[in-house]
């Protein structure tokens, strides 16, 4: 599962770069993912919101058993 989440963060990347920011994975716990924000991202207001309408909802769709995805420091 990991290697799947790892895939559909890779095609989130690109967007977030655009505005200089990133998402990196930490972990796999079950069907929580914990990523890290990067960048521009680390720190922005609207970091929670793309956090989850945008990555959280690309993640489910490519790999249905996540249940959550979570931002640690």
């Amino acid at each position: 599962m990991r290697e799947r989440v790892e895939s559909a963060l890779a095609k989130i990347r690109p967007m977030l770069q655009r505005d200089g920011g990133s998402v990196e994975l930490v972990d796999v716990e079950g069907s929580q993912v914990k990523v890290r924000l990067t960048g521009a991202c680390h720190g922005c207001p609207m970091s929670q919101m793309t956090l989850k309408a945008g990555i959280e909802r690309i993640v489910k769709q490519e790999v249905p058993e996540v249940t959550e995805v979570i931002a640690v420091q």
